[in-house]
């Protein structure tokens, strides 16, 4: 039986990571379910995006691209392609908002968008409030805050067990030519402190780290995973074209998707 669905992530701390597929979403949630995720059925924003999600107890991982026709959501279409969205949790976002403010970040103001999402043959609206950070001081991708105002109906019991044992998030790697300002930066933005560290600089942002390191231009370059076992995972990348899979040692591997330049450090954490 079921346990009772988690709550939401509590204020401050990852909330999801985001991988923007523009118009390639069937590509990409065929791979990622190939792979072991599962995946919660397709979402259609009310801002103009459709989403899949990858739900564990903590935070989540996001597919999110444009539908072929109807309205598109500009913010995705201008993002980069690939590993792309860093969110931060919010409990308020109009508080989010002021200490943004507080902190020298013109942040924009919280806007509130929906997705309708059927449980049980029940129709229903998940509802959401996120606050922006300005684009251009945070080149490597989106950074934002978000508000569930309807957490039950993202965090759900069913879509907690995936079949490739996939279990949380342990890493967000940022690369940038500047760590030392970009950290501050982050900091300012997440809430949280910034520490040097021998290859740049941590924000712990709950158990999640992010990794400011060295890179010749800023980007999103790794988000680190964690799994229950690394075997069924293994199994499935090694079936898969798209995928290639390299094992460093008994709990350690990396997962890479060429087709949507991701790099996925995989640790097993039974």
């Amino acid at each position: 039986m079921m346990g009772p669905a988690p709550a939401a992530p509590a204020d401050g701390t990852l909330d999801h990571v985001v991988v923007n597929v523009l118009r390639r979403m069937d590509e990409a949630a065929d791979l990622f379910a190939a792979l072991g995720f599962r995946l919660t059925p397709r979402g259609h924003h009310s801002l103009g995006s459709i989403n899949h999600l990858m739900m564990t107890a903590g935070p989540y991982l996001e597919l999110v691209g444009v539908p072929e026709t109807g309205p598109q959501r500009q913010d995705v279409l201008d993002s980069p392609f690939g590993l792309n969205g860093l969110v931060v949790a919010s409990r308020d976002a109009a508080t989010t908002h002021a200490r943004l403010a507080a902190a020298g970040l013109a942040a924009g103001p919280p806007v509130a968008f929906s997705r309708p999402v059927t449980l049980d043959g029940r129709a229903d609206e998940a509802r959401f409030r996120t606050v922006r950070v300005p684009a251009h001081l945070f080149p490597a991708g989106r950074l934002y805050h978000c508000e569930h105002l309807t957490p039950d109906l993202v965090w759900r019991a069913e879509w907690l067990d995936h079949p490739n044992g996939f279990s949380g998030i342990d890493a967000l790697t940022i690369a940038s030519p500047t760590p030392e300002a970009d950290a501050a930066l982050y900091a300012a933005a997440c809430g949280a402190p910034a520490e040097g560290a021998d290859t740049g600089w941590t924000i712990r942002l709950g158990d999640t780290r992010i990794a400011i390191v060295p890179g010749p231009a800023a980007r999103f370059a790794a988000l680190a995973l964690r799994f229950q076992s690394l075997d069924v995972l293994e199994t499935r990348a090694a079936a898969l074209a798209e995928a290639a899979w390299v094992r460093h040692g008994p709990d350690t591997a990396t997962l890479t998707l060429p087709a949507f330049d991701l790099r996925l450090p995989c640790r097993a954490a039974p």
